[in-house]
């Protein structure tokens, strides 16, 4: 990038002259990396709010007009018109795949779906209430060592083989994920059909058995498409940052998704949906009316949460929010539910939208507050909520990673920090359990 201009910081009796950046939506960055060495102070900036950490080209998110957009396309687009697999590889690969690519980019899929069979005795030793998520990242990173060839990015390695070592993950972590559900339950694996498509396939891997087979129904299977595209990325977010900040110490590409996914576990990030849905069920056990709920948050003074209304980056409805609230029409009445957990949400958004409290704070719905409803219909559970964030974030994973490998600024990310602690300060007699030490004190320099 060119600088497009410079800022100029007064500090003190001195001004310090920083040069200005434009990204291609016109967004400024002032650039302070030089700032340290020019005056010897840091930025302060909490959680990161206002603090760009690198310069990338796979997502533009406008949170003030509620704009989302994959390499330049709108989500709402390419939930529409695309599949999941499509989508994964306009974020890796930088363009949609032409007829050919698609084709290739499948069979790569295919090939990969299955992992090496000794790594099925790690799903028999974990206890068997884990967490899917603990499971998930523990066999995620554990594909670095049966999988050692193209664990390492170095720079030098063409398309085709960052093309294997990104479908194998996706093909991989789609059979993780559902090997860890089978494993909570106690039924035994499904392993993957090479004639089913990405999505038909981890359904039948989840939910077929035996004794119930399983039917799997084309309004679903795109519903989960829908669904992961909606998550595939979302900028800087907390799992993205993890990636790229593990990434940064040019550890493998399993490593670094395996912190995402960590990142992603937390109930602040990727199990908002999870909280989402226990509000609302927990409304219906205890006949709490919407008009009831909302009362009760704004007399908390904060203490209460609207789940999933509200977003870090979003003062506007979430685009994602929309797409993903017509997608759950569709999967209820393709199956026939009648929801009572739909209706209350639905009660919940018309008066929250209509409310001063709500509208003055930019608290509208976000996807969270929907899709948790999808998945329930699928027969998802609960605690594997967050698991099909996983899989749908993966391919903005994999994508940041490599961005950030490819980037000649690439660097260690080493955050600095503003020091408030006691300052120097020495032991006193019967501080210490130790004898003192007999030898000279080294001259100080």
């Amino acid at each position: 990038m060119t600088p497009q201009g410079t800022a100029t910081l007064a500090l003190g009796d001195k001004n310090y002259s920083l040069p200005v950046f434009e990204g291609s939506e016109g967004e400024k960055a002032i650039d302070i990396s030089t700032l340290r060495k020019q005056s010897g102070a840091v930025t302060l900036d909490y959680g990161y709010q206002n603090t760009g950490s690198c310069a990338s080209t796979i997502t533009y998110l406008d949170g003030e007009k509620g704009i989302l957009r994959y390499r330049g396309y709108p989500v709402e687009e390419l939930a529409a018109k695309s599949r999941f697999v499509e989508v994964a590889y306009l974020l890796i690969n930088g363009k949609m795949p032409d007829a050919q690519e698609r084709e290739e980019w499948s069979l790569l899929l295919n090939r990969h779906s299955m992992f090496h069979e000794d790594m099925r005795h790690f799903f028999y030793r974990f206890p068997d209430r884990a967490h899917p998520m603990a499971i998930l990242s523990a066999m995620v990173v554990s594909l670095s060592a049966f999988y050692p060839e193209l664990s390492q990015h170095r720079g030098d390695e063409g398309e085709e083989a960052i093309n294997i070592a990104a479908t194998r993950l996706l093909s991989k972590l789609r059979t993780i994920a559902a090997f860890s559900y089978k494993k909570s339950i106690g039924e035994p694996f499904v392993y993957p059909r090479h004639d089913l498509s990405y999505c038909a396939n981890f359904l039948n891997m989840m939910f077929y058995s035996p004794v119930h087979p399983y039917e799997i129904d084309p309004v679903v299977v795109q519903a989960l498409s829908v669904l992961l595209i909606l998550h595939a990325d979302h900028e800087q977010n907390c799992s993205t940052a993890a990636v790229r900040l593990v990434g940064s110490a040019r550890v493998n590409l399993y490593a670094a998704v395996a912190a995402g996914i960590c990142a992603l576990w937390g109930p602040l990030h990727g199990g908002a949906n999870q909280m989402a849905i226990e509000m609302l069920e927990e409304m219906m056990a205890r006949g709490i009316t919407p008009r009831q709920r909302i009362e009760q948050i704004k007399n908390s003074k904060g203490k209460d949460l609207l789940y999933g209304f509200g977003h870090r980056v979003y003062k506007h409805y979430d685009p994602r929010a929309t797409v993903i609230k017509e997608t759950c029409y569709r999967v209820l009445k393709a199956l026939n539910i009648q929801d009572p957990l739909m209706d209350i949400a639905l009660e919940m958004e018309d008066l929250a939208l209509r409310d001063e409290f709500f509208i003055s704070r930019n608290l509208y719905p976000n996807i969270d507050f929907y899709s948790g409803i999808i998945l329930r219909a699928m027969g998802i559970p609960k605690n594997m909520f967050t698991v099909m964030f996983a899989l749908g974030r993966l391919p903005g994973w994999i994508a940041h990673w490599k961005e950030a490998h490819e980037d000649p600024r690439f660097k260690l990310q080493r955050p600095r920090q503003v020091y408030v602690g006691p300052t120097l300060r020495h032991l006193e007699p019967g501080q210490c359990t130790t004898e003192p030490s007999h030898m000279p004190l080294a001259r100080s320099r």
